[in-house]
């Protein structure tokens, strides 16, 4: 597990703490706390939340991953969990994110994710004037950090799903690429299904909880709750298009179909000529006009052979070959 605790006073940094001393500066007035986790073990949690006087069952929920994303209100503090995304080497990471945050602390701990909260650290640091309202603006910085990961994620399916489009249309579709469409989909839906309790988190931040998020900090959440529509409309619309690129898939292997379809048929009606004509000869009736000219076999074959012609012609003029 990794633990970090920093203290700032009145925006500024005083520098790092250790968990024991906690309960202290939080009585300081002005003093505010920010505490990172990464796999956090459970006998850290408890002591944290000795320290810091957080709910039981919140702390419980935060233990492990695989919660849903939610904002819960306890008494002091909320706790919220959220999905996170990131893209690195051209593979997309999902992890998790829980926070309790309070008038004076947030505490953020991840799960699942290489995602670290260093630039929002940096940044809030570099505003020591917004840092100074307290955990809103670090709670900001965290959740617009969480958004912005997510656009190179929709880039990277953006150039995915192009990328699958012009195999479909330059007939390079094979089944590995049909299974890399259903992938990519099932993928969008994940991607949405992190990104759409934001707007809710994000609501709820800027018109419940005015004691975290103050009226000067409610434009900040605005622009997150922005970002997150922006997000989920690129989702929506590249999932749209990919259901139109599988419809227009299907639709051309139905054409590729009629095709060899037709051109099956086409050459099956060519040979079904000579195969009439040459089966006449094989009733052996003893009287057959035919069998006593002279000229009965290449002419039969020159009829034969002009029909077929003939019939190819005509299939070629009307496109079936």
């Amino acid at each position: 597990m990794y633990i970090r605790c920093a203290a700032y006073r009145n925006g500024q940094r005083i520098g790092d703490v250790s968990v024991e001393n906690i309960s202290e500066l939080l009585a300081e007035p002005d003093t505010f706390l920010w505490v990172g986790l990464t796999e956090p073990d459970p006998n850290e949690l408890l002591q944290l939340q000795e320290e810091f006087g957080l709910h039981e069952l919140a702390v419980e929920d935060a233990r492990s991953a695989h919660q849903r994303p939610k904002l819960e209100e306890y008494k002091g503090s909320l706790f919220v969990v959220l999905h996170t995304v990131e893209l690195q080497d051209g593979k997309v990471h999902f992890g998790e994110t829980h926070l309790f945050v309070g008038k004076q602390f947030l505490i953020s701990i991840r799960h699942q994710s290489s995602l670290g909260y260093g630039r929002a650290r940096v940044r809030c640091e570099s505003m020591p004037q917004l840092l100074a309202k307290g955990s809103g603006f670090a709670l900001y910085a965290v959740l617009d950090l969480i958004v912005d990961n997510f656009m190179p994620v929709v880039e990277h399916y953006q150039s995915l799903l192009e990328k699958l489009e012009e195999d479909i249309f330059e007939n390079r579709l094979h089944r590995d690429a049909m299974e890399r469409l259903y992938d990519l989909k099932r993928c969008l839906l994940r991607l949405r299904n992190a990104a759409m309790p934001l707007l809710d988190v994000c609501n709820a931040l800027m018109r419940l909880h005015p004691d975290v998020v103050s009226k000067e900090l409610r434009v900040y959440f605005r622009d997150v709750h922005d970002h997150v529509h922006r997000i989920i409309r690129a989702t929506d619309t590249m999932r749209e298009t990919l259901s139109d690129a599988m419809q227009a898939n299907l639709a051309l292997i139905t054409v590729r179909q009629n095709e060899v379809v037709k051109r099956l048929a086409g050459w099956g009606a060519i040979l079904a000529l000579p195969t009439m004509v040459f089966s006449m000869y094989g009733m052996n009736f003893k009287f057959m006009p035919e069998l006593d000219f002279r000229f009965g076999y290449p002419a039969a074959l020159a009829g034969t052979l002009i029909g077929c012609v003939w019939l190819y012609r005509r299939l070629k003029r009307a496109e079936w070959l």
